[in-house]
């Protein structure tokens, strides 16, 4: 993937390097997670998992952060957010679009996600399909979604490099 993978004329989403671009990656997670949807901060931030993963990061035309996305190793999409007054206006779509082409890039075919259950539209538009039962994590109601090229029911235990 090119350093910036879409641009619109409101924004653009490139890769993201946690080291480089930590204060940006968690300007938008605390915002949404911590802030918004009052998860506790303890269980937001993993240093350790968020050093393995792949991020993305939506700008605006300003080079302000307005979203982010990661892959980690295993296949798993998560910790996607995108500021209140950039939603419905493209961003998550081209976050999860860049993390596609990752995934291709590295060749991982089993992708998977859990998803707010406010948001499974979305990820269903986007190639996903439920599996397995809603369950609760920071107290909201998610539900299991794999990539329909995905051909296992449950996370892969690994990636192919």
């Amino acid at each position: 993937m090119t350093a910036t993978a879409t641009t619109t004329h409101a924004f653009h989403v490139r890769l993201a390097d946690w080291a480089q671009d930590r204060a940006q990656l968690q300007a938008v997670r605390e915002a949404v997670f911590v802030r918004e949807q009052n998860i506790p901060a303890e269980l937001e931030w993993d240093e350790a998992v968020d050093r393995t993963c792949i991020h993305v990061l939506a700008l605006d035309h300003a080079n302000r952060p307005i979203g982010t996305a990661r892959l980690k190793p295993d296949g798993q999409i998560g910790r996607m957010a995108v500021l209140a007054p950039w939603r419905r206006r493209g961003v998550g779509r081209t976050l999860l679009d860049a993390l596609l082409a990752v995934a291709r890039e590295h060749r991982i075919d089993a992708l998977w996600l859990n998803a707010q259950a406010h948001t499974m539209g979305f990820y269903i538009q986007l190639g996903f399909r439920p599996t397995g039962e809603p369950f609760h994590e920071a107290g909201i109601v998610h539900r299991r979604m794999i990539h329909t090229a995905a051909t296992a029911e449950d996370p892969p235990t690994h990636a192919r490099a």
